[in-house]
């Protein structure tokens, strides 16, 4: 049964957090996390969180945040992240992901959780960035989906960018495989377009979807001004093509532009 605008996000359950929390605290602390900027983040929804996605199969940048901002702000603020529907959907980490606040990637839940005057967190770049490979590791890769572009402007919040770095150093991707899942259509079987390629403890080189140790690299998150468009453009403007993209244009320069300034600080890769 499909869920109703009223139903989205209706699992997540604080309590649950607060027993969840203690767990998810020892899991980050390995990468000696650090996330910076909350004095930057509006005292209140709705508005969107949009991040760069990174790590691989098991990216880490979502415990990372979400542990710091309940830490920062508690577990009771309504605070939700879109995740791919093939995670929701495996047996027994679904519900448990739906207790944590996560919610079908998609336009009409997104907008949903935002009319609620409730705080979403994307990552737009999906598995097209969280699969970039090592040498891309600090670039800012959306591939050029405006999805969240169109949603802020449609909803008229502001987006909070969170820049990470650290994340992508916790496993070596040598290539996303876009060729290879275009072949075995997987894109059209899973909405899953890549099928990488991945160098990690301890079996070495494997594909993208088996586990890996990750390596224990320091990421470092830091939450950005927010960037309010509703100051300038009215919700129509979502369905301008020249808007969006001069929007999407200035998210993810600010974001690189951040994020090129973390890795000027960082002297080397995984020891941070």
């Amino acid at each position: 049964m499909a869920e109703t605008p009223a139903s989205v996000g209706s699992a997540r359950d604080p309590a649950f957090l607060r027993a969840a929390r203690p767990i998810l605290e020892r899991y980050v602390s390995y990468f000696r996390s650090e996330v910076t900027g909350f004095d930057r983040v509006p005292e209140h929804g709705p508005f969107l969180v949009v991040g760069n996605h990174s790590g691989g199969q098991m990216p880490p940048d979502i415990p990372v945040l979400l542990t710091a901002w309940w830490r920062e702000r508690g577990e009771d603020e309504a605070i939700y992240a879109l995740f791919h529907s093939f995670f929701l959907g495996l047996p027994g980490v679904g519900p448990a992901m739906a207790r944590a606040g996560a919610i079908e990637a998609g336009a009409a839940e997104a907008e949903a959780i935002l009319r609620r005057g409730a705080i979403l967190i994307d990552y737009p770049g999906g598995d097209y960035e969280v699969f970039r490979p090592w040498g891309e590791r600090n670039r800012i890769e959306f591939g050029g989906r405006l999805g969240v572009i169109r949603l802020a402007l449609r909803t008229q919040v502001p987006v909070v960018p969170a820049v990470s770095i650290g994340a992508h150093e916790t496993v070596v991707v040598l290539a996303r495989g876009e060729r290879l899942a275009k072949r075995l259509g997987l894109d059209r079987l899973f909405r899953i377009k890549v099928m990488p390629l991945v160098l990690g403890p301890p079996f070495g080189v494997v594909p993208g979807g088996s586990p890996t140790w990750p390596l224990p690299a320091k990421i470092k998150v830091e939450l950005l001004e927010p960037i309010d468009w509703s100051t300038r453009y009215g919700p129509e403007a979502a369905e301008d093509d020249a808007v969006v993209r001069e929007c999407y244009d200035e998210l993810t320069g600010a974001m690189q532009a951040a994020l090129d300034q973390l890795a000027a600080e960082r002297r080397f890769p995984i020891v941070g």
